[in-house]
């Protein structure tokens, strides 16, 4: 598992990945912005594109305080949601670029469509998000372990679905499952080194694109390939 994150971080200064980088990072950006956006919103009641829109309405500036502790909170618990969308628009580039320079004599791979990989995606923000909202209730319960509880739960949706997209360029749906279930505990934890970087602002940015990375590596370790250095 360290081998595979490693690897991918390594591979950052590889130029077809910097060009995958910056769009991704663009990308989740935008989306975060987006949320954002709707969050201050909400907090404020007034329309967030009449700028400022909080201090026309905010003099003592209680509120603005309100909408900015707001949007801080968001984008820990926002960006693991975030990541999943966005993992649709490059995962077929990353993991294609993984594989040309650590795995060059793999055939080629069927390629996920990216409408059908947003779908997916899309779908597991819905499990991810009713899966978070479900966890809310036990922090209540025992508020010191929330942190704990909190990446255990994305550690393991955040490995199950990168795995279950790599795997899916390589294999069957049934013996991708297959291998994800043998495997679950070597994915899991990987997710949860993903899930605790994911909700720190900057750093955030490029976990995404290292996590699909790292899966793709880790997919192969456990195919059995060996990556050439």
């Amino acid at each position: 598992m360290n081998t595979a994150i490693l690897r991918a971080l390594d591979q950052l200064g590889d130029p077809r990945f910097r060009g995958v980088l910056i769009k991704a990072i663009l990308l989740t950006i935008a989306v975060l912005v987006a949320l954002f956006t709707l969050v201050g919103w909400t907090v404020s009641g007034v329309d967030p594109f009449t700028l400022p829109w909080i201090g026309e309405v905010d003099p003592s500036g209680w509120l603005t305080g309100l909408a900015i502790g707001a949007m801080l909170l968001a984008s820990v618990f926002l960006m693991i949601p975030v990541a999943s969308i966005c993992i649709g628009f490059f995962l077929e580039d990353i993991a294609g670029a993984v594989e040309d320079r650590y795995y060059p004599s793999l055939p080629k791979a069927n390629k996920l469509s990216v409408p059908a990989a947003i779908i997916d995606s899309l779908q597991f923000f819905g499990i991810l998000v009713a899966a978070n909202l479900a966890a809310l209730i036990i922090y209540i319960f025992v508020a010191p372990l929330a942190p704990f509880i909190f990446y255990i739960v994305n550690g393991y949706l955040l490995g199950r679905e990168y795995f279950h997209l790599v795997a899916l360029r390589r294999l069957p749906k049934r013996e991708a499952v297959a291998l994800r279930k043998a495997n679950k505990g070597r994915i899991w934890v990987m997710g949860i080194a993903m899930a605790v970087p994911l909700s720190i602002p900057i750093l955030n940015l490029i976990i995404p694109f290292v996590g699909v990375a790292a899966y793709t590596h880790l997919f192969h370790q456990l195919r059995g390939r060996v990556a050439v250095d």
